[in-house]
Order: C-alpha cells, then sequence, then structure tokens
C-alpha cells in the first residue's frame, strides 16, 4: 500500500521541525468528543507571532490497541485483531 503524497509532504516537514527544534506539545480538546489530546505541533513564526500546525495526537493508552498495522501477507491489507495467530 503506497502513502499517499500529502503524508509523505507532512512526515518531512515534521523531521525538519524535529532537527530545528520546532516541535511543541500542546494540550488542545478534541473538536468531536471534546476529550483531552496531546498534540505534537511543528512551531514557526509569523509576523513575529508564532503559529503552532498540528500533527496528529499521542495515543491514549497502549498505541498497539489503537492501531493496526500493515498486513506482510497482503500488501493491500491491515492485520486484524480477530485473525488467528497475527495478533496477540
Amino acid at each position: 500500500m503506497s502513502i499517499p503524497s500529502f503524508a509523505r509532504t507532512n512526515f518531512q516537514t515534521l523531521l525538519r521541525a524535529a532537527g530545528d527544534g520546532n516541535l511543541a506539545l500542546m494540550e488542545c480538546l478534541d473538536a468531536v468528543t471534546g476529550t483531552a489530546r496531546y498534540v505534537i505541533c511543528a512551531v514557526g513564526r509569523d509576523d513575529g507571532d508564532f503559529v503552532f500546525t498540528p500533527f496528529g495526537h499521542l495515543a491514549d493508552g497502549n498505541p498497539y490497541d489503537v492501531y493496526l498495522p500493515p498486513d506482510p501477507e497482503d500488501p493491500n491489507g491491515f492485520v486484524h485483531p480477530d485473525a488467528p495467530g497475527e495478533m496477540p
């Protein structure tokens, strides 16, 4: 499965911000649920003001319970927790 260009571009921007020391961890509220999220942001400047660009939030709890990895047997699929022997 191919990663889309917008995701590759955003990842490169995130790497540059990390390399320059321009990352911040900001507490925000989820716009839908109102739940507190801890958001990774790139920090920039605009006419003397700080600008925080959100890239994603840290997983609450065990991230292995939140995300399904790519399936090594199927380049277009993902490992599902109900697949026997695939995940603990």
